[in-house]
């Protein structure tokens, strides 16, 4: 199963999760989508991922949004805020569930993890596989509410363990999916995969380029795209911003955040070439800004490898 392609105009996407402040890995990420979107004449969407429950920052929004601006990036339309989309999401989870391509499920995290043969061996981007206990267990979440007297998630079927397509910067992938995964909540809240999917399709996106810790979501997308009737985007998943000791940006790894850039006197230029400049764009790190970057952009010349990120020598 390949990434179909649409016709017309490419749509890239900016989606920020409010979970915290942005930083130069995020900056990268947003900068490479906003870059080979306008490059190819495309339009922009910037959708905000703000239903991760309690890890969700109200404050950050705002601050993920100034950061986008001040960094020099645009986008068309009005900005899509996942939480006030909760209708569209529970639509989606009722159309696969009434067509017998979702079920629910009254398993908790630890039930799965105990019934699971080898709990951290092939786990899923969501946790270990989970064991296929409630398939055909109960005839509806009604039936499965009455009869444990919990409430149920819902379940997305897979029948496959591989779902290949061809990603356009990692090249050809096998596409594991480690078990039906979870589309709806117990509380009622979509999970990521779902949500992602129904924004992009509802948003016409046509090209997703994101970090490569995703990548492992993307076989998952994939088939809810083909389960609801919608065409896929293409993929390009670049590898991530690292630390000194190779692992993703955090807190350990000093202050990496644009707020604090900013604060520092850091000129936005400055972020920009610094990340052109690790990203393969430019031969060195000489300020610039994103539109400067569009005459000659091409994805090939980002690294096949992590980049650093706290070495910025910026402030």
């Amino acid at each position: 199963m390949s990434s179909a392609v649409r016709n017309g105009p490419v749509v890239g996407r900016l989606a920020p999760s409010p979970t915290g402040a942005l930083h130069l890995g995020n900056a990268r990420t947003f900068l490479l989508a906003w870059a080979s979107a306008r490059a190819q004449g495309g339009r922009v969407v910037l959708r905000v991922e703000d239903i991760d429950g309690p890890r969700v920052k109200p404050e950050a929004t705002a601050a993920a949004i100034d950061d986008l601006r001040w960094l020099g990036l645009d986008w068309d339309g009005e900005i899509v805020v996942q939480s006030t989309r909760l209708r569209l999401y529970e639509e989606a989870a009722g159309r696969l569930l009434a067509a017998g391509l979702a079920y629910p499920c009254v398993c908790t995290r630890k039930e799965v993890e105990e019934a699971a043969s080898a709990p951290h061996e092939g786990a899923g981007v969501d946790g270990p596989v989970y064991p296929g206990t409630c398939r055909g267990r109960f005839a509806s979440p009604a039936d499965a509410r009455a009869a444990t007297g919990r409430e149920p998630a819902l379940r997305f079927r897979v029948d496959s363990d591989a779902v290949p397509f061809i990603d356009r910067f990692a090249g050809a992938q096998r596409g594991v999916v480690a078990g039906d995964f979870v589309v709806q909540k117990r509380d009622g809240g979509p999970a990521y995969q779902l949500a992602v999917v129904v924004d992009d399709a509802h948003n016409g996106v046509s090209e997703v380029v994101r970090a490569d810790d995703l990548l492992p979501s993307t076989p998952r997308q994939l088939l809810l795209y083909r389960a609801l009737g919608h065409s896929a985007p293409s993929f390009a998943h670049t590898p991530l911003v690292v630390g000194a000791d190779g692992l993703r940006l955090a807190k350990r790894h000093g202050d990496t955040s644009l707020l604090h850039l900013r604060r520092s006197g850091v000129r936005a230029e400055a972020v920009v070439g610094f990340l052109a400049h690790r990203s393969g764009l430019r031969s060195t790190a000489t300020p610039c800004t994103p539109a400067s970057l569009l005459v000659d952009f091409d994805l090939a010349r980002v690294p096949h490898l992590p980049v650093r990120g706290d070495d910025h020598g910026l402030c």
